[in-house]
This record gives C-alpha cells, sequence and structure tokens, in this order.
C-alpha cells in the first residue's frame, strides 16, 4: 500500500518555476541549511532538544523555536550550539 499525497521535491520543482517564490527560496535558503545541519547533528547523536538545551545553557522553547525556523539567533548563540554538539561554525560571504 502506498502512502496518499505528493513529493516535497515534486512539489518545489513546481514552485522553483514562480520567479518571485524562487527569489525568497533562495534568501531563505542559507538559514534552513544551518537549521538543518543542526538538527542532523543532533538527532545523529541521539540528543533531546531538552538535552541539547541544557547543553547550551538555554531553555528548550529556544532550541525548538530555532529548529523550526520561528527564531533568529545570533552568530554567538548558533557557535555556543554547534559546539555543543561537537562542531563549529564556519562563516563565508560569496
Amino acid at each position: 500500500m502506498s502512502k496518499a499525497g505528493v513529493k516535497f521535491s515534486e512539489v518545489k520543482e513546481l514552485l522553483m518555476k514562480d520567479d518571485e517564490f524562487k527569489a525568497e527560496y533562495e534568501k531563505l535558503k542559507p538559514r534552513y541549511d544551518v537549521i538543518s545541519q543542526i538538527i542532523e547533528a543532533r538527532t545523529s547523536q541521539n540528543i533531546t532538544q531538552e538535552e541539547l538545551a541544557l547543553r547550551v545553557g538555554t531553555q528548550k522553547s529556544n532550541i525548538s523555536r530555532l529548529e523550526s525556523g520561528t527564531y533568529n539567533p545570533s552568530l554567538e548563540f548558533l557557535a555556543k550550539v554547534a559546539r555543543c554538539l561537537g562542531k563549529e561554525v564556519q562563516v563565508t560571504l560569496k
């Protein structure tokens, strides 16, 4: 039995044909790339949001908002989260 619905890649491909959507997507892409990397690092280490929050010295709600994209963190906060995950932040201007 297959799941009903449409694949994200198919929807994205269709939406990327719209110039306005594509411009907004490209503008937000770095933010969501960082979020994806944080989630991947946390889950691959079997760390809960609550545990990461304890390591960072913040509240679980801040980690949740960070991962959902509703929080605009400072570079310092991102660096602290990265260190707590055994990673480092690298910024490149292009």
